[in-house]
């Protein structure tokens, strides 16, 4: 069984003096569970897993009385230190609150349970964290999975992973297109949308999120204002809306918009978002167009390519520690900017029937400290460039 990059650091936290609590998260379908389990066979530390899955809304007793069984335990075992997993952590209502009470009790009495924490709710997570629990823990982000990590458990090629992304759970379902779309709309983002957005999060306009999430994610890889997509919309709404909803479909991995770099923050913020999906698969299921179509039409298999490398670089960012852009002045373009302190890499993806527009050496010459690199034809190919981790580009 294949094992994510995460499972080295957490490891490495585990056995590291109790300090921190560890909070893992990160989209539906991601792997967390089954990467923590893996975790959980290596190690030589007494431990206990539990889920909230399937546990009352209310019920922040139950993880208290959790908490208490563990310390009966590592007392009547005389054990020097212990390990608590708790999955799913945010359906238990007033998590943060009851893990803080809890975890002050064990450092005032110098017990030495250590804690990890698991959510596929990365907007519940932070709200817990920041309201609660501020100073007592680090986060582990945990994304989408990657074409080397879909090859290696999966044996796809560099077609399948463009087409079909990164969703382990529906690999087994490719040869069946029709079945994998709808197990990706139902099951994945239907899922995300209602669990972890809308019963968490106020709303007021639930068609118009659905909405966006469906236009935003056909339009991937592409710059769309938003006072142009509201007269798509069939729900009424504003920009300051709009721009509201996609930060909640960001945070969710499902759907993000890159700002335009400007080297100015005001003007960056105010700029029309570029689309990019966290995963291809997003953008395929919004599609009329099947895998065997899609490998031969050059103009909409580098649609595909283009946004393929957007999810890598959207996906590696908080890891990578850079922040990510796109640049356009007047008629020219480049596909992507990463910035990571003072330095700046301009990165263009080029598929055989796009056309050039010069746009790298217009950026090259404007920010003359930059970097300029070239994904596709004549450049690093993309099916290389999916493999490696952008920060190394620095």
């Amino acid at each position: 069984m294949i094992e994510r990059i995460g499972i080295q650091l957490i490891g490495e936290r585990i056995k590291e003096p109790k300090k921190f609590i560890q909070v893992v998260v990160g989209p539906r379908q991601v792997g967390k569970t089954t990467m923590i389990l893996q975790v959980l066979e290596k190690i030589s530390i007494p431990h206990l897993y539990e889920t909230a899955d399937g546990v009352s809304e209310n019920s922040a007793a139950w993880l208290s009385q959790i908490w208490e069984g563990v310390r009966m335990q590592a007392k009547a075992g005389d054990l020097s230190e212990f390990l608590l997993v708790i999955d799913e952590v945010q359906k238990i209502d007033n998590w943060s609150e009851t893990v803080k009470k809890e975890w002050d009790y064990d450092m005032r009495m110098g017990l030495n349970i250590k804690i990890i924490l698991l959510g596929s709710s990365r907007l519940l997570i932070q709200k817990g964290l920041t309201e609660s629990l501020a100073g007592r823990f680090e986060i582990i982000n945990l994304f989408h999975w990657s074409f080397a990590e879909m090859q290696a458990a999966f044996g796809w090629d560099i077609q399948q992973y463009v087409y079909f992304g990164g969703y382990p759970g529906s690999a087994h379902l490719i040869k069946e297109e029709k079945r994998w779309k709808d197990y990706i709309k139902n099951s994945l983002v239907e899922t995300s949308i209602s669990k972890d957005i809308l019963m968490i999060t106020r709303v007021d306009k639930p068609a118009l999120l659905r909405q966006l999430f469906e236009l935003g994610s056909f339009y991937s890889g592409q710059i769309f204002s938003f006072n142009k997509m509201l007269g798509q919309l069939l729900d009424a709404g504003n920009t300051t809306t709009l721009s509201h909803y996609l930060t909640l479909l960001n945070d969710s991995g499902l759907l993000g918009g890159l700002e335009k770099y400007t080297g100015n923050i005001v003007k960056a913020r105010s700029s029309s978002p570029k689309f990019q999906v966290f995963n291809n698969a997003l953008l395929t299921t919004c599609l009329d167009l099947s895998f065997e179509k899609a490998i031969v039409d050059s103009t909409s298999w580098g649609r595909l390519v283009e946004s393929a490398i957007g999810a890598h670089l959207i996906n590696n960012r908080l890891i990578g520690d850079y922040e990510l852009y796109y640049w356009r002045e007047g008629k020219y373009e480049v596909d992507f900017v990463l910035k990571k302190g003072s330095k700046l890499i301009g990165l263009e993806v080029k598929s055989g029937a796009k056309i050039q527009n010069n746009g790298m050496s217009v950026f090259a010459g404007k920010y003359g400290n930059a970097k300029v690199l070239l994904v596709g034809t004549s450049g690093i190919p993309y099916q290389e460039f999916l493999k490696i981790n952008p920060a190394a580009l620095f």
